[in-house]
């Protein structure tokens, strides 16, 4: 069972954040699904937590969009999973979206720095 600071720390992810965060967990190494899922929340330091319901309907957007691909295979425990992969037109736009954040985020760092005299 988590804290209540533990829970006070997660964060909701917009649906076009996690699919970015989606295909940045694939750029690193194709996986399976309930793995990429376990990844965010690792990489995040548990900030990020997605449930199923919102993991899997992102996976069947971003493969009708061209951007993954999966394929069932078994996993290391011989359970069969979906197993997905970048696809090259997946990598382009994950890399546009990376430069897009970065300067979203050099913004925004910059308005909450701003002294009252700036503003």
């Amino acid at each position: 069972m988590r804290s209540h600071e533990e829970s006070a720390n997660r964060i909701e992810i917009m649906q076009g954040t996690l699919d970015m965060l989606i295909l940045k967990t694939l750029a690193l190494q194709p996986m399976h699904g309930y793995g990429i899922g376990q990844r965010i929340e690792q990489i995040s330091k548990g900030v990020f937590q997605i449930n199923a319901g919102s993991l899997f309907p992102a996976f069947r957007r971003l493969e009708r969009q061209g951007l993954i691909m999966g394929e069932w295979r078994s996993t290391e425990n011989n359970r069969r999973a979906k197993y997905y992969a970048l696809s090259e037109s997946g990598r382009k736009k994950f890399k546009s979206e990376e430069r897009e954040w970065r300067t979203q985020i050099a913004a925004i760092d910059r308005i909450l720095e701003a002294t009252a005299g700036e503003l």
